[in-house]
């Protein structure tokens, strides 16, 4: 549910925002601002989190690494591989999956923790994806083996 607020904006702010705007064509001001100031509160209770636009929309990265959902993907990997692991031993071998150091495991574990519906819809958009790349090139290289023949 979303409530009216007044606010004003210098005037260089208000430029770059329309510019955005105009930029992004679906968008309003309301919507982009919304966005931002989501994300910016975000960024500030999670320390060392940041966003990023890319070919699938904006999502939640580590501000000197990859993005949270990688990084829970690999939690997820390595429960699957070795359900014994927990604790320390957990983010340990996390870490050696990914590349990554306590820290930044620490971080992308606790952003997930507050924001776990983001990150598991962005983990099955990522699988989809990868699911109907995988059967189009399937598909394209049939095409290929018949013409050949």
């Amino acid at each position: 549910m979303s409530a009216p607020r007044s606010v004003r904006f210098d005037e260089a702010v208000l430029a770059r925002l329309d510019r955005y705007v105009r930029e992004h064509p679906g968008s309003s001001s309301s919507s982009v601002v919304n966005m931002f100031i989501d994300e910016s509160l975000r960024s500030y209770e999670h320390p060392g989190v940041v966003f990023r636009s890319g070919p699938t929309g904006r999502r939640a990265t580590l501000a000197s690494g990859p993005d949270i959902w990688e990084i829970i993907a690999a939690l997820h990997a390595v429960r699957a591989e070795t359900p014994e692991l927990e604790g320390e031993d957990l983010a340990n071998e996390i870490g050696a999956v990914t590349g990554l150091g306590r820290d930044g495991v620490a971080t992308a574990l606790r952003y997930y923790a507050a924001y776990p519906d983001e990150i598991d819809e962005r983990i099955e958009a990522n699988r989809e994806a990868a699911e109907r790349e995988e059967r189009l090139w399937q598909a394209e290289q049939d095409l290929l083996r018949r013409r050949g023949a």
